[in-house]
């Protein structure tokens, strides 16, 4: 068929006085084709009139189309019942020229962003393989408009805590942040109302001001206002986790940041540069980071249990074994779990990420076995009371801390022994303890009183047997 351009030539050199063989040469068409343009004298391309097979059936197909729950395979299927000669090609493109069960078409919006405007945030659940096995994970992404700087890691789970752990590491990447950031009406930012009445949660507010950017969420079911950062996940869906796997979360997250500095240096045909290009140019009116970023981290209140452990999201880490029924403060970073006692940090862990019960032992933080040790200023001060006084006691003394016996009570103990018995008695009966490694108290006091038994207690005198 001949396009409306044609046509009108073919009218315009009819004007000119060329006849139909003279046009149809000049423009490499049928002579037919010049008569049936000049027959209709119009430039305009008719309309075809041709019937269409589901016109007979049309009030049928829309009856059955409601109560086969908008299945055409089943519209098809009553229709062919019912006797109509009517194929189901024939039915989906009746349904697709009338409109039936298809919206109709949406334009796509397109949103200019000047530099430092904008930058979306938004997360998207995918399958990975990490340390063998395969697991869902949440990718959170953020992306500046203007230049399509894009920043990806990937986490077990998605909490307002990870959420302010992420932005901090992907603002960091970027060198700064934009006036504005967009994301959807996540629980994880959003703590009343969607889109333009969106109220982002206090502490989510707070972490915005302090990078200079508020918090904007889309309308719902407009998904588009957020389209830089959805599209950016299926690329990275096709692109960097086809065919990987990983050996735990800190090499998935390490290759997600090297996947995004060679994404960032490629060139984009439609932006003609490279986003790491565009961000010298937009980073001067981009708000700069702050002088001064403390670490982000989540506060428990936790009592040291008897076995010396803090318990964390199911996994327990050690503390000094002195804190034991204390109070302490534990404090969750990204990687890490620090324990402080008041204002001191007396224990720092690697945290366990995606295992549950887990047992996180430092051997500092149990008490010293098998060794002379002292545990508090008043055995301390006990020992060298003792030992000043008598120094013989000495290889006894040292074989208490060897067991674990010289503990306060023991020492006060056999320093009463020193107090109330002859000393020769006492010094012999040690020695035979500590040649045969008897650290049991009770028993050597019982030796003691078996050497002094005749001397020490002398026997009572005869009763008179006389007669008054």
């Amino acid at each position: 068929m001949l396009d409306q351009s044609t046509r009108a030539a073919i009218l315009r050199l009819r004007e000119q006085g060329h006849g139909s063989r003279a046009i149809a040469s000049a423009l490499g068409i049928s002579r037919g084709s010049v008569r049936r343009v000049l027959r209709a004298g119009c430039a305009e391309i008719p309309q075809g009139d041709r019937a269409q097979k589901g016109e007979p059936h049309r009030d049928q197909i829309l009856h059955l189309f409601a109560t086969c729950n908008g299945n055409l395979v089943r519209v098809h299927e009553e229709l062919l019942a019912d006797g109509a000669a009517l194929s189901y090609q024939a039915l989906t493109a009746f349904c697709r020229r009338h409109g039936i069960g298809r919206p109709p078409p949406q334009l796509a919006g397109h949103y200019e962003l000047d530099p430092g405007e904008e930058m979306q945030h938004d997360t998207s659940p995918h399958d990975v393989r990490v340390g063998g096995k395969l697991r869902r994970a949440q990718t959170a992404a953020l992306v500046l408009c203007h230049s399509r700087m894009r920043f990806l890691q990937l986490y077990p789970s998605f909490t307002r805590f990870v959420c302010k752990v992420f932005l901090t590491d992907a603002l960091a990447y970027m060198g700064g942040s934009c006036a504005r950031c967009m994301t959807d009406n996540t629980h994880v930012v959003v703590l009343s109302g969607t889109g333009a009445q969106m109220v982002p949660a206090a502490e989510m507010e707070a972490f915005g001001e302090r990078y200079g950017f508020v918090w904007q969420a889309h309308e719902k079911g407009h998904a588009n206002r957020s389209a830089h950062v959805e599209r950016g996940f299926d690329h990275f869906e096709r692109n960097f986790l086809a065919g990987r796997s990983f050996s735990d979360w800190d090499d998935l997250n390490a290759q997600a940041r090297a996947w995004c500095d060679r994404v960032n240096a490629t060139v984009k045909r439609h932006l003609h540069a490279s986003p790491r290009e565009l961000l010298a140019a937009e980073l001067p009116r981009m708000r700069p980071l702050p002088p001064y970023v403390p670490e982000v981290y989540l506060l428990h209140q936790r009592i040291v249990d008897s076995e010396g452990f803090v318990n964390v999201h199911r996994n327990r880490y050690t503390t000094p074994w002195t804190l034991v029924g204390r109070f302490v403060e534990v404090r969750e970073t990204k990687d890490q779990i620090l324990i402080f006692d008041g204002p001191r940090r007396v224990a720092e862990h690697r945290k366990v990420i995606d295992r549950f019960d887990a047992r996180v032992i430092v051997p500092e933080h149990r008490p010293p076995r098998h060794r002379a040790y002292f545990g508090r200023p008043q055995a301390h001060a006990e020992r060298d009371r003792l030992l000043a006084r008598l120094p013989a006691l000495g290889p006894f003394v040292a074989l208490l801390g060897l067991r674990g016996r010289a503990g306060l009570r023991d020492l006060r103990i056999l320093s009463r022994m020193a107090d109330e018995y002859p000393l020769d008695a006492l010094l012999g009966a040690l020695a035979d303890a500590t040649h045969f490694g008897l650290t049991d108290l009770d028993r050597i006091e019982r030796m003691v009183l078996r050497r002094i038994a005749s001397d020490f207690f002398p026997p009572p005198p005869p009763e008179d047997d006389d007669d008054d």
